[in-house]
């Protein structure tokens, strides 16, 4: 009899679960294929479903997201008043004749309240080797302030390299703040009292202590960004660790992109650490001190875009899309991870039935299988269209590369996929000039020689095991 009522009461409780539950779900007015997984899910697996819900599910309200930025942005705003390079519309005519610059270039300074600046001057670093020589260039010639942000901040050989040298610095007097994401970066939290001792300032972002009751828990930094100075600035793809500079045996090579800056651009790359510090630490900094007069540099377009969760209309997805559906000519994309909507696709396969030069570079060695997997279950219908796309087997390819048209280069930290577009903290910085685009080119086109493009009649005849892999993967990709 006891045993009859307490199987009961487990049942009412299971069901008043999936009640309240699947009416949260409902009424969160999400994409419907999303909403569909998460109740089907529900159903089948009530306790475990329930579990991943409230780990992975839960939408965070972008006006909650978003209280943090509105104020600092107006603080840099007015501080650079004077110096007329503040978000304006008449901004876009400087994007020159071409409507696809100006398109793209308006909907940045709308959507992303990214300002589109002339005084600049950027290099591509390729790889690890280049990119952290050059950093440590930079942070070891710097005199007032280093603002370090990573997704991954591993504590080995050349992690503590850096931090080493982040603490020499902040003996010297330099101010050194150092924020990395509050998930998978134990390994460095365990330094921080050792780097607080020496003078640097850490934080972790939007940290997990108790998964199950965070809201935040699938809200992460995945930006990348160096600011030395307020005069020289940094973004891409690589984060640290040994990997990055191909050290690591089993991974073996590992192919990225970074990029260096200076000019106004620094400006709003370190305006979005600023805010990004501010959400984790509640510190207000700001001052002219952080905000240089740049020397002038030469007359690169240059737009810095940070989206996230907090944007209000999901920024780079749409930014991505008029992207691909403005080009006349040529689309080169390169990207770890691959996992677009539906919108993106179709954009893609138009692109192409259009005869546009659309091409594709994904990773050929994977470094995740599940978005490796889902990836290629986009293969076959974009390959029908005449899009054109590779397998790069060099080694790893996390690169995070667009370029239209051989007119416009965007290099940052956003991948070509849901996560990316919806739920990561990202950072990308779009230019606009034929120099840049065909510097990247040339790593495209290397990049292409050590690819393998895939023949749509030979994918055809891929093994069934990899059809089922494609299609198990891409249909959790929506709860991402």
């Amino acid at each position: 009899m006891l045993i009859s009522i307490f199987f009961t009461i487990i049942f009412i409780i299971i069901l008043l679960q999936l009640v309240f539950l699947g009416s949260v779900i409902f009424l969160e007015n999400r994409d419907p294929t999303k909403t569909i997984i998460w109740l089907l899910i529900l159903g089948a697996l009530p306790i475990l479903g329930a579990l991943l819900y409230i780990l992975f599910g839960r939408v965070v309200r972008k006006r909650r997201l978003s209280r943090h930025k509105q104020v600092r942005q107006e603080q840099t705003e007015e501080l650079l008043m004077d110096r007329q390079v503040r978000p304006s519309a008449e901004d876009v005519d400087q994007a020159g004749d071409s409507p696809m610059n100006k398109k793209l270039a308006r909907l940045l300074l709308n959507d992303a309240n990214a300002p589109l600046t002339l005084n600049n001057r950027s290099e591509v670093l390729t790889n690890g080797k280049k990119t952290f020589r050059a950093l440590f260039s930079a942070i070891e010639e710097a005199r007032y302030h280093i603002h370090l942000e990573y997704y991954i901040f591993h504590n080995d050989a050349i992690g503590r390299d850096i931090l080493n040298l982040l603490m020499r610095k902040a003996s010297e007097g330099v101010k050194v703040r150092v924020l990395v994401d509050g998930l998978g970066n134990r390994s460095l939290e365990k330094r921080f009292g050792e780097l607080r001792k020496a003078g640097v300032e850490t934080a972790g972002f939007y940290p997990v202590r108790f998964p199950f009751l965070s809201k935040r828990l699938n809200l992460r930094n995945h930006r990348k960004i160096v600011v030395v100075d307020g005069r020289l600035g940094f973004l891409g793809g690589l984060n640290v660790g040994d990997e990055y500079l191909s050290r690591n045996k089993k991974i073996g090579f590992w192919r990225d992109t970074f990029l260096k800056l200076e000019g106004d651009s620094v400006n709003f790359l370190q305006t979005v650490f600023l805010n990004d510090w501010n959400v984790v630490t509640h510190e207000d900094i700001n001052g002219p001190r952080y905000y240089p007069q740049p020397l002038q540099l030469g007359s690169q377009l240059t737009q810095i875009a940070a989206t996230g969760p907090d944007s209000d209309w999901g920024s780079m997805l749409q930014i991505f899309f008029v992207a691909l559906t403005s080009a006349e000519k040529t689309i080169y994309i390169e990207t770890p991870y691959f996992i677009p909507d539906e919108g993106s696709v179709m954009a893609l396969k138009t692109a192409a039935l259009s005869g546009l030069d659309v091409r594709i570079i994904l990773q050929g060695v994977p470094d995740h299988k599940l978005t490796y997997w889902a990836s290629h279950s986009y293969i076959e219908e974009l390959l029908e269209s005449g899009v054109r796309i590779y397998r790069y087997t060099k080694g790893v390819l996390h690169a995070k590369v667009l370029i239209l048209d051989s007119e416009i280069g965007v290099v940052g930290s956003t991948n070509f996929d849901i996560r990316s577009f919806s739920l990561n903290f990202e950072i990308s910085a779009f230019i606009y000039e034929c120099a840049f685009a065909h510097r990247l080119e040339q790593d495209f086109h290397q990049d292409l020689a050590d690819s393998k493009e895939l023949v749509l009649e030979e994918y055809k005849l891929r093994p069934l095991s990899d059809r089922i892999k494609e299609s198990s993967a891409r249909l959790f990709s929506p709860l991402l």
